[in-house]
């Protein structure tokens, strides 16, 4: 219980008031959390302006206000209480392996794909077309998690399909489309499409190389494939980008879940998952048996083709952690700046201000990081090498952390509000269930952490690049230097390196959310984070920032959006 009951209940009446008469007044309850601008937010709004998508403040805005009123609220509880039905077969006996979604899945589509946060910044030569994009999900990651899925997926979809250009002239365009057009028809027919992908294998997960769904060529420019899929999100989206075994080794294929002539491509949906979070939106395991795919990028090569993709929602992965941890602390913000205990506000206590604190600055530092991953990969598809290189390394580092810190950072937020926050009507357990998410999904927090320690022993330049983000700060803040400094003196010592990784990540993730916070945050808020973060003022636990850091100024930051 999240308070003390320190007197004893009145004995009974003698008579029992008639039925429907009040017993008590609601006091001390915060009002509803609706009509609010979520897109408000100090650290959001200028990271869109310091990364190049100024350009998108109004529409984002336009965004915030919609995901913040209580019928865009309603739309995000409807798609998570009424779950997608999956219906392998029509009355008559046919099979049709669709997925039925309640109204305001789509709703939250119609609008999240009318606002570019699916493929459309691919085809927007404007400079920070894809930081435009990030903060729109930042923002539509607070209202509703799971539709960021397929939103994720056909944005990813676009330069892997690039591999192979007739495929991307023909489908590119309405990849990149602002229109929600849902059902299962010739995707050349449609105004706009989804596309999801299929990579990991019951007997493998993580691990495709040993994937054992077989392609074969058919001899007419197409492929057959015969296999097997565990984890397939958004199975009602148009087209899939599959890992499967040809006979000259893994490669990638595009299946349409309609083919050109109009008949249903194979696609046998087993069963949808019962999961944990992520319940609006269907994950499948689909069955291909002499499915046709078309080849993308050369043959045996279908990793390499497909990395693009995962480095791509990978980047999703920490906006929507960053989204996720923004969400659940305005909802602890809101609850305690509206309730009171022991003759103060909850804000007001300072045990209860120095946990909120720690949040707040939990989140800058995430929301910064998110940002500047998007403005990295805006400037890398520019053709700016250096941003490409950075990239490399600083999306999988982020992917780790971020995605690490979001479920401790909901617990926390969680209990703020008591056993208020324990109950459905709060929505604190949806983000709560939603937080592992992004930690497992393109790859656990083990796989990023080997896979900064490769870009680290392939990819020089990766590291160079990081080298400059860091150092043009140095000299701003002690504990940043020599957390630097020892870092650097980790890496020279390759020793069990391995296993050594998730230490020598968390460093490396630590380091750079300092050094953009001591660019381009307040001093306050980067000494506070450098302070309790790299220079081991504070302890392990979200509420114990030491002594003189500057509360109000965090709390004054993240209170902008309630």
């Amino acid at each position: 219980m999240s308070e003390l009951v320190t007197s004893h209940s009145p004995a009974l009446p003698a008579t029992v008031p008639a039925s429907g008469a009040a017993t008590h007044e609601v006091t001390n309850q915060p009002p509803p959390l609706v009509g609010h601008d979520v897109a408000d937010d100090p650290v959001l709004l200028a990271g869109v302006v310091r990364e190049g998508a100024s350009w998108f403040l109004p529409e984002l805005h336009e965004l915030g206000r919609l995901a913040g009123s209580a019928e865009a609220q309603t739309w995000a509880d409807e798609a998570n209480r009424y779950e997608p039905v999956l219906c392998t077969h029509d009355r008559y006996g046919h099979r049709v392996d669709e997925v039925e979604f309640h109204p305001s899945w789509h709703r939250l589509l119609e609008v999240s794909v009318g606002a570019g946060l699916g493929g459309t910044p691919w085809a927007d030569d404007r400079v920070g077309a894809h930081v435009a994009r990030a903060a729109g999900l930042l923002v539509q990651g607070q209202l509703e998690a799971g539709h960021l899925c397929p939103l994720s997926m056909t944005y990813a979809a676009v330069p892997a399909l690039r591999a192979t250009p007739d495929l991307a002239a023909l489908y590119e365009p309405l990849l990149t489309s602002r229109v929600y057009d849902f059902g299962l028809r010739v995707p050349t027919t449609k105004r706009g499409l989804l596309a999801g992908m299929g990579m990991t294998e019951k007997q493998g997960g993580s691990d495709v190389r040993s994937n054992t769904t077989t392609a074969r060529p058919a001899g007419d420019g197409t492929w057959r494939l015969r296999g097997h899929k565990w984890f397939t999100s958004a199975p009602m989206n148009d087209l899939f980008l599959v890992l499967a075994q040809a006979p000259d080794g893994l490669s990638c294929f595009l299946v349409p879940r309609v083919l050109p002539d109009g008949t249903r491509n194979t696609f046998r949906i087993q069963r949808l998952k019962d999961k944990l979070g992520n319940r609006s939106n269907a994950s499948s395991e689909p069955e291909f048996d002499n499915t046709v795919a078309w080849l993308v990028g050369p043959e045996g090569r279908g990793v390499r083709t497909i990395i693009e993709m995962v480095s791509l929602t990978r980047l999703d992965n920490v906006v929507g952690s960053a989204a996720g941890m923004r969400a659940a602390l305005t909802q602890a913000l809101h609850h305690t700046r509206h309730r009171s205990a022991f003759g103060r506000r909850l804000v007001d206590q300072p045990l209860m201000g120095n946990v909120l604190a720690d949040l707040a600055l939990e989140s800058e530092a995430a929301t910064t990081l998110a940002l500047r991953l998007a403005g990295a990969v805006d400037r890398s598809f520019a053709g700016d090498e250096q941003e490409r290189a950075f990239s490399r390394l600083a999306t999988a580092i982020g992917k780790y952390w971020v995605c690490k810190r979001q479920p401790a950072f909901v617990a926390e937020a969680l209990e703020c509000l008591g056993g208020n926050g324990y109950v459905e009507e709060s929505g604190m357990p949806r983000l709560y269930r939603e937080a592992p998410l992004n930690g497992i999904w393109e790859g656990s927090g083990n796989v990023n952490a080997l896979d900064v320690l490769r870009a680290l022993g392939r990819e020089p330049a990766a590291f160079d690049a990081f080298t400059e983000e860091i150092e043009q700060v140095l000299g701003a803040d002690s504990r940043l230097d020599a957390a630097w400094a020892a870092l650097r003196r980790e890496l020279s010592d390759t020793h069990e390196w391995e296993y050594r990784a998730r230490r020598l990540v968390e460093r490396f993730a630590l380091v750079l959310q300092g050094a953009l916070l001591v660019r381009h945050a307040p001093d306050e808020v980067a000494s506070a984070f450098c302070g309790s973060r790299l220079g081991g003022e504070s302890g392990y636990a979200f509420g114990t920032l030491p002594r003189g850091t500057a509360i109000e100024v965090l709390l004054a930051r993240a209170a902008a959006s309630e």
